[in-house]
């Protein structure tokens, strides 16, 4: 097989190095020029740092015969003196579409979504297709090449935009004179991923980020068991994904938060990806480099806001506008801390601005030598083509460009890009550089005019007298005709100048004045003292420009640092134990090692921070059984089982909402998967550790949950969608007693030692049979209640928490009999059919029965007061104070198995703890300081110095701005942007 392959690679090159001997010529002679070519007295630069001055380049038959300071030129070579330019290699895009058509949605009529795939002999999934092959679409575009070599563009690695496996890539050469046996350097350059559905099947699942995850996860599982030829059927896109291992794996991540997540999926598997970034890696460059990744950057910087309407002004967030004046400052941050990337123009709306962005990063603080490697020599060694692109190095193509200078001067011209030894000519070094400042006299009267713009767009400006004269120029063969009003402004009337540049520093001609009078025209070009302007590049050599510092998070209420842990003391506190010593009076607790070391009164603590708490009350932190906040997706409902897919790959460690949440006390919460379908996906865990990474924010060892869902949203009642069985609530019985089966029956064969397709899903169910993970079910009518708690007992398992849980009063001697909790809202009712019969007794009512009883948020907003819903059960059905305070602390942490480590006010567990300004239920309590594990991620105090620096932040930036907008440069319009509020029912908005 591996001799097959090498044939067919040799017979590619063969085309490549013989194309003029296969292929019959009609159009002219056959015979073409072989003879070297020659670049005399260059500045080349080789590679980014290997720059010989007053060099050669010798070039023949496309490649690089040899570059130096004493290179032998041999006979009929065609020479070219280049004194005074510069030699680049021409640059590499490794993220491009060139070429190739991006697909598009198919026209159909069809109304409800599509739950099986449209193929037959490929992989159950429709958006998996590595067996697409870029090449197969590839059509060379003239125009489009064009613009990427005026950027600079050589090669570009090319693919299918188009689903989660994109297939392989191909690797091209901008040659606009040869045909694809030539110009296609490798067919088959690399395999492309992403998080993104393909828009041409209507196949519902993946319908969130956390469901590409799981796929992708699945994907590479079943591609190990198809490998080890234990599959009895066909899929030739696992054999394709199985055959594209060897190419470079690139992953179209998008931002830094994608990349992380694709990371932890190449480690499980052994992938190692090129990651296309976001722009946005400086926000948490630690975490970046620790993937080992290499990175693929678009340079796609934003334009200031228009910020002149105060009132809408107000309306932008602070990480918006951060990242205005951070995001060019991100090669240089990846460049200092040794992240390996490369250039990409994706994203930009046109390659014209690709160079001027480049040139802003290094204004910026990027090494030039550093932008020049991302541009050449490290895009052709992530793509294994380092001895063929990148560099003038022998052997290597002759792709190549000759600048009037420093490639990164916005003065400088680009000339000519040749690729594989042909050139296209961008502007014509023949043509005389006129450009600068002049002076001449007319009829007595001293202008001054300079010549700005590309040679062959040249722009005039011409003063007189302090006064602008409009004007226009045009400048070809050597003459240049210029047209400039009088300075008569109440007449329409023109002044005309034509004059020849055949001498150096001067245009000769005449002037041609409105009355049909003329005189001779002369203008002298200033010549500036080099002594003198070197001298001032010196004063005037700026440093990198400012950009405000990161935060943790970098947004708003974000800390400059990473805040600590720390030896605290509360003195004569009264403290909620919510353990059998209840509430204590003028009690102080020590805090030591992110622990609570002593709990008792007269404590001393050596060197702790003490802290007055009389009057005030020190409780456990509260806890949210139930919450939606700080997660990137929250349904995939592209399944009637999703058990896959998990919360912790999705975790949005920037979401405002931890902050509020702290600001509320909080210190603890479980992210439930929502109620999309019967048997919902994985739970994370998490504290609210604000500005910490999300691996950081969930607990070890975290006790496995997962989410299951009765009643009208799992049954489509409410979503006009009528395809997906259950249809009904005896539909969803039988599917969870299918699903149990099928998952008892792959445990036992898992067990058995016999060879199993491994498979996640299952896997979980397994998991539940085996008593290794819990239930949270979200439950609302008695029948299905009882139904679950049979279907459960059927396996000889119990369900965990029923949430919601609104007729749990009506059941509650049945649930304490289950051993099953209830986590209730406190007093929700009527907002739908399903809970027309829900009372604000309801947690009272089944606490008495003797069931765990918690009140949940549900809701980013309520989770906030939390504190106060517990205290409506002391209304609501007379319970104590005590108990009732339990519901948002100890009774959601036994019902999430940690009650082991917080819940509770008791000597060895963590310190996670919250001091109140008034008794915790009052409407009047404030959470002045909130701890978890001993660092203080919420202080009142610090909050109210927090919003002064950032209306000080905004106003600098608005400032910023503004100069900007008065510069010339680019603004965008302000669009107000509102945060999605994440409950049970919520779907993503866009294709993942």
């Amino acid at each position: 097989m591996n001799k097959i392959k090498f044939a067919i690679a040799l017979c590619f090159c063969s085309f490549a190095l013989f194309a003029q001997d296969y292929f019959p010529k009609n159009n002219g002679v056959k015979t073409t020029n072989t003879n070297y070519q020659a670049f005399t007295n260059a500045k080349i630069y080789v590679t980014p740092t290997q720059i010989i001055e007053n060099g050669t380049l010798l070039i023949k038959d496309g490649k690089v015969v040899a570059s130096g300071k004493q290179v032998s030129i041999p006979k009929n070579t065609t020479v070219v003196n280049l004194e005074g330019k510069s030699i680049y290699p021409s640059f590499i895009d490794m993220y491009s579409t060139f070429g190739v058509k991006k697909p598009e949605r198919p026209n159909s009529n069809a109304r409800g979504p599509q739950y099986g795939p449209s193929r037959s002999g490929y992989y159950w999934n429709d958006h998996v297709m590595p067996e697409n092959k870029a090449m197969e679409k590839f059509r060379y575009d003239s125009k489009k090449a064009k613009e990427l070599m005026k950027a600079g563009f050589g090669v570009v690695n090319t693919h299918i935009e188009d689903g989660i496996i994109r297939g392989s890539g191909t690797l091209v050469a901008l040659n606009p004179d040869a045909g694809n046996e030539a110009r296609v350097l490798d067919p088959h350059s690399g395999q492309y991923f992403s998080f993104s559905k393909s828009v041409t099947s209507r196949q519902s699942y993946p319908g969130s980020i956390m469901g590409s995850i799981a796929l992708l996860r699945q994907m590479y599982l079943d591609a190990d068991w198809y490998a080890k030829g234990y599959s009895d059927t066909k899929d030739l896109s696992l054999e394709a994904l199985n055959a594209n291992k060897g190419l470079v794996q690139i992953f179209g991540a998008g931002s830094r938060a994608n990349a992380l997540r694709a990371d932890k999926i190449g480690d499980q598997f052994g992938v190692q990806y090129i990651m296309l970034g976001g722009g946005d890696e400086y926000e948490r460059v630690n975490d970046v480099k620790a993937t080992n990744a290499s990175y693929i950057l678009p340079v796609n910087f934003q334009a200031a806001y228009d910020v002149e309407n105060a009132f809408l002004s107000r309306s932008l967030s602070l990480s918006d506008m951060r990242a205005w004046n951070q995001e060019p400052s991100n090669p240089k941050v990846l460049a200092e801390n040794g992240v390996r990337f490369a250039f990409t123009t994706h994203d930009l709306k046109s390659p014209k601005s690709f160079r001027s962005n480049i040139i802003k990063a290094i204004e910026y603080g990027l090494p030039k030598e550093k932008a020049l490697e991302a541009l050449t020599t490290i895009p052709a060694q992530l793509l294994g083509k380092s001895s063929q692109i990148g560099t003038l190095n022998k052997g290597a193509y002759a792709n190549f460009l000759i600048t009037s200078g420093d490639i990164f001067d916005a003065k400088t011209t680009l000339y000519e890009n040749w690729v594989q030894g042909q050139k296209t000519v961008l502007e014509d070094m023949s043509v005389k550089d006129i450009r600068g400042d002049y002076e001449f006299r007319l009829a007595g009267e001293a202008y001054k005019m300079t010549l700005k713009g590309s040679v062959s767009k040249l722009k005039s400006e011409i003063t007189s007298n302090g006064k602008n004269r409009g004007s226009k120029i045009s400048y070809a063969d050597d003459w240049v005709n210029i047209s400039m009003t009088t300075k008569d402004s109440t007449q329409q009337e023109f002044i005309r100048l034509v004059a020849n540049v055949s001498y150096a520093n001067t245009l000769n001609g005449k002037a041609i004045f409105p009355d049909g009078n003329e005189m001779t025209f002369y203008a002298n070009k200033i010549e500036k003292d080099e002594t003198a302007s070197d001298d001032k590049k010196k004063m005037d050599a700026k440093p990198p420009k400012e950009t405000l510092p990161v935060t943790y998070p970098n947004m708003a209420y974000g800390f400059t640092e990473r805040p600590k842990a720390e030896t605290l003391l509360f003195k004569n506190a009264t403290v909620w134990t919510n353990e059998s010593d209840g509430i204590l009076q003028n009690t102080d607790v020590l805090i030591k090692n992110g622990k609570i070391a002593k709990i008792g009164q007269n404590l001393s603590g050596g060197n702790a921070t003490v802290i007055d708490a009389t009057g005030k009350h020190l409780t456990a932190g509260v806890i949210d059984e139930h919450s939606h906040i700080a997660a990137a997706s929250i349904n995939e409902g592209g399944h009637n089982s999703s058990a896959e897919v998990s919360i912790e790959d999705v975790i949005d460690d920037e979401d405002i909402d931890i902050y509020r949440n702290l600001a509320g006390g909080v210190t603890s919460i479980q992210i439930l998967h929502g109620s999309a379908n019967p048997i919902g996906g994985r739970s994370a865990i998490i504290k609210l550790k604000w500005g910490e990474s999300a691996n950081n924010l969930i607990y070890d060892n975290s006790p496995k949950f997962i989410k299951f869902a009765l009643g009208e949203n799992v049954k489509q009642s409410n979503w006009q969608s009528f395809a997906r069985f259950p249809q009904t609530r005896m539909g969803v019985e039988q599917l969870y007693m299918d699903y149990f089966n099928r998952a008892k029956a792959y445990d036992k064969l898992k067990k058995s030692g016999k060879p199993y397709r491994k498979d996640i899903e299952m896997d979980v169910l397994a998991e539940i049979l085996n008593k290794e993970r819990f239930i949270s079910c979200h439950s609302y009518v008695q029948s299905e209640i009882n139904m679950l708690m049979k279907v459960a007992e059927k396996f000889d398992f119990n369900i965990n928490t029923f949430t919601h849980i609104l007729e749990g009063y009506k059941v509650a001697d049945k649930m304490a009999k289950h051993g099953v909790g209830g986590s209730t809202f406190s007093d929700w009712w009527a907002y739908k059919y399903e809970v027309n019969d829900a009372i604000p007794y309801n947690a009272a009512i089944m606490h008495d029965a003797g069931v765990v009883v918690a009140i949940n948020s549900d809701d980013g907003e309520m989770s906030r007061r939390l504190n106060q819903e517990a205290a409506k059960s002391v209304k609501y059905g007379g319970v104590s104070e005590e108990d009732a305070w339990k519901f948002v602390t100890l009774n959601p942490a036994k019902l999430l198995h940690i009650d082991d480590r917080v819940g509770s006010l008791k000597v060895g567990k963590d310190a996670d703890v919250v001091l109140w300004s008034d008794h915790p239920m009052s409407v009047y309590a404030k959470a002045e300081k909130t701890i978890i594990e001993g660092v203080t991620y919420f202080d009142l105090k610090r909050d109210e110095q927090m919003r002064s620096q950032i209306k000080k932040e905004k106003s600098e930036l608005i400032n910023m701005m503004m100069q900007a907008k008065n510069k010339g440069l680019k603004t965008q319009p302000i669009k107000k942007k509102e945060k999605d509020q994440m409950h049970c029912d919520y779907l993503d908005h866009e294709q993942h």
